[in-house]
C-alpha cells in the first residue's frame, strides 16, 4: 500500500542539521506513526514520503521553505522587563507562548538585559536545512475516527488515557 492522503503511516527516523548533529530521533520502541495529508508533518518531509510503501528508506534533506521557514528577524523583540510578572526569574532558553492576531506565536527567551528582556518567535529549527533518514515501518488506512480526531490511536500512535495537547503535536518535523 502506497502513502497517500488519509493513510496512517508508521516509521523511524533520524534528523540532522546540516553540521551532521542530531536533532531529533524516534526509538525502536516508540516509532513516529502520522496521518498523511493532514498537516502534521512538515511539508518538505511529507511530499517526500508520498508514494512511498513498508519497507522504502530514504534520505531526503528538505529546505528552510519547506520545513519551519527562514528566519525572521520581525520576530525578534525586546521588551522592557516591566512589562513582565516576575522579571527577574526569566532566564534564557525560557518558552512561553502569546496570542497575536496571527494566532498563538512561541516566544523564547534569547537575552536577559538589565532592564529589558530580549526574545524570538522564529522556531528554532526556522532558517534550517534538515537531513532526515527515514524507514517506513507500515502504510495502512486510517480510521474514521482517526481521521476525525487527525491522529492515529492505538499503539505508538495517540492515547486519550494521558493529558495532553491536542494543539501540538511530537515527532520528526511536525508543522506545529
Amino acid at each position: 500500500m502506497k502513502i497517500t492522503k488519509n493513510r496512517a503511516v508508521t516509521m523511524q527516523y533520524i534528523l540532522k542539521n546540516s553540521k551532521n548533529k542530531v536533532l531529533d530521533s524516534s526509538q525502536e520502541d516508540s516509532p513516529l506513526v502520522y496521518i498523511h495529508g493532514v498537516g502534521s508533518l512538515i511539508p518538505g518531509l511529507e511530499k517526500a514520503l508520498e508514494g512511498r510503501t513498508a519497507g522504502d528508506s530514504l534520505r531526503v534533506s528538505v529546505k528552510p521553505e519547506d520545513a519551519y521557514g527562514v528566519r525572521s528577524e520581525e520576530l525578534v523583540r525586546t521588551i522592557p522587563k516591566s512589562e513582565f510578572r516576575d522579571a527577574d526569574k526569566i532566564e534564557v532558553s525560557e518558552q512561553f507562548e502569546v496570542d497575536t492576531d496571527n494566532g498563538p506565536l512561541v516566544l523564547t527567551v534569547i537575552a536577559v538585559k538589565a532592564q529589558e528582556i530580549v526574545v524570538d518567535g522564529n522556531h528554532p529549527l526556522a532558517g534550517e536545512t534538515l537531513h532526515f533518514e527515514v524507514i517506513v515501518a507500515e502504510v495502512r488506512e486510517a480510521t474514521e475516527e482517526e481521521l476525525a480526531h487527525g491522529h492515529v490511536h492505538g499503539p505508538h500512535g495517540h492515547d486519550h488515557g494521558h493529558d495532553h495537547d491536542h494543539g501540538h503535536e511530537h515527532g520528526a518535523g511536525c508543522s506545529h
